[in-house]
Formats: C-alpha cells, structure tokens, sequence
C-alpha cells in the first residue's frame, strides 16, 4: 500500500508544475500547471481540498473547443476556459464526481480551475482577462 501511496506521489509531482501565480482581474490565484496529456487527464482528481486562492491551470498546445468532467474529483470547482490571450471565454460551476461534460462552447487555450465560487465572489466574468500566464510548452 506504501508503495502505491509513494508512487502516486511522485507522478503526482511530475505531473504538475507549482510555485505560479496568474491574476484574474487583479485577483491572484497560486496555480498548478498541467501542461502535457498526463497531467491534464489527472487534473484534480483524487484530491480532498484545494487551498482558498488556488487552482489549476491547464495549458493546450493550441485553441479548440474543450470540454471537462469532474469523474473521481471530489473537491466542487469552478472553471474558466480562455482563449490564446487570456481572455476568458467561458465560465461554469462544476459538481464532484459528475461525468457530464461542461464544453467550453468557444475556442480554448487555456482552463483554470478554481473553488466552487471563486469567480463569482470576485465579480469575475466572462470576457475578463487571466494575465502573468506562464510560458510552458504544451505536448
């Protein structure tokens, strides 16, 4: 079982990139960056809580429709989908363990998932700019 533990771990924390921060209207938010296919399929999966002002950004080497799910995610969050500039094109409330996609309608580069609520107590709407996104290559 240790060694199970262990090793999620350690994928865990190659998956992910830490240590960023984006702003989202002026409001900072500490990020975890999931930027190559591993690291998007897991996403916040299998987590119990995400630190208030935290999130996770996933990046996509380019800009399409996205479309996410909340399957084995217990933690209620909030998603933004942006395009290629960081402005934010789409943004929905999502409920732990559902399967049903929530698409981001429009042409997305980027997903910054937050706690459920985040954008709303900010005022943060769609057409708002995420800024300070990181330069890391999308596989």
């Amino acid at each position: 079982m240790s060694r199970i533990l262990l090793l999620w771990v350690a994928v865990t924390a190659t998956a992910c990139i830490g240590g960023h921060s984006v702003k989202v209207n002026g409001h900072s938010v500490s990020i975890e960056i999931a930027a190559d296919p591993e690291a998007r399929a897991l996403g916040l999966m299998n987590r119990d809580s995400l630190p208030a002002d935290s999130g996770m950004l996933f990046v996509y080497p380019d800009e399409a429709p996205r479309s996410f799910w909340m399957k084995n995610t217990r933690i209620p969050l909030s998603i933004a989908y942006a395009d290629s500039t960081g402005k934010i094109v789409k943004i929905a409330d999502m409920t732990p363990y559902q399967e049903r996609p929530v698409p981001s309608l429009y042409p997305a580069k980027y997903a910054l998932e937050v706690n459920k609520g985040w954008f709303e107590q900010h005022e943060i709407v769609a057409g708002a700019m995420i800024t300070g996104l990181p330069s890391v290559d999308a596989k």
